[in-house]
């Protein structure tokens, strides 16, 4: 068994007998052609995998199809992408901390998807899930209700496009931050490049709400166990400077958990030192949203 593993979706809307096989990750297995490459036009979905238990797949796979519907792509069958992950999972060295990659794609044109499910180790997140994270604010160019009325501009979907997203990161590391979280034009904190953004403000819990955000798996969750301690949750139109002034913050992301933000644009920020390992010992069990 390899650190890594390579399940192909020759079907993933799960109609034929045999939807799926395991492949060669280290063999060349995609064309030059594919959208993917050529467009970044296709979906995915990033699932943490804890001591051998998956976290969250059902909340994971109703994205995958939501996200697949907004760029009319074929509906993928839960069932089929369910077996495929425990295929990919079977096929790989257990380890602590892995995830699961679930993409979907146009294909190369002749109106066939490409789809595969890739398993590998994760990095190591202990630092930031420790020590916390440094953010940097950064306009994300859009209005918050713009994507309202603006459906292609695919707000709601987790798609194979990140170049913004990753140059955003970049830009963060050239401010002296470890990441970034963007804000709408009209001045709301929308989320971060690959992650939710989630605080504390006295007993209740809250995370930006705009039409310019992504469903956030992970901070679904993280709701869940603020509930069952207690905590109100709910969602806000926050400016920076409201999120500067809450008790505590949080990025939070399948593969990184909850990571405290410490530092924001060079302040220093309250950093929550019993909340932060509680949620994330909860994500770790892979329990879920509610």
């Amino acid at each position: 068994m390899q650190r890594s593993s390579l399940v192909t979706v020759t079907d993933p809307t799960g109609r034929a007998a045999v939807p799926f096989h395991t492949a060669d990750a280290s063999a060349p297995q995609l064309s030059v052609f594919d959208s993917a490459v050529t467009r970044g036009d296709g979906v995915f979905e990033t699932v943490a995998i804890f001591d051998g238990r998956v976290s969250g797949l059902d909340a994971h796979l109703g994205r995958f199809a939501r996200s697949a519907a907004l760029l009319d792509l074929p509906a993928p069958s839960p069932e089929t992408w369910r077996s495929a992950c425990a295929a990919a999972l079977d096929a790989m060295e257990p380890v602590p901390e892995a995830t699961l990659r679930l993409v979907l794609t146009r294909g190369t044109g002749d109106g066939v998807p490409s789809a595969w499910v890739v398993a590998a180790a994760s990095a190591d997140h202990t630092i930031a899930r420790t020590e916390g994270v440094r953010v940097s604010l950064l306009n994300r160019g859009i209005p918050r209700e713009s994507p309202a009325d603006a459906r292609w501009l695919l707000a709601g979907a987790k798609t194979l496009s990140y170049a913004v997203n990753a140059a955003a990161q970049r830009e963060a590391a050239r401010r002296g931050a470890d990441d970034a979280i963007f804000v709408s034009s009209d001045g709301y904190v929308l989320e971060g490049p690959t992650s939710s953004v989630v605080y504390r403000v006295g007993n209740r819990f809250g995370t930006p709400e705009t039409g310019a955000t992504l469903a956030g798996t992970t901070q679904f969750a993280v709701f869940a166990w603020a509930r069952r301690q207690g905590f109100e949750t709910g969602t806000d139109l926050i400016t920076p400077d409201q999120l500067r002034g809450v008790d505590a913050a949080w990025l939070v992301s399948s593969g990184r958990l909850a990571a405290p933000i410490r530092e924001i644009d060079g302040q220093a920020h309250p950093v929550d030192t019993t909340v932060t390992p509680a949620v994330n010992a909860w994500l770790r069990r892979g329990d879920g949203p509610e």
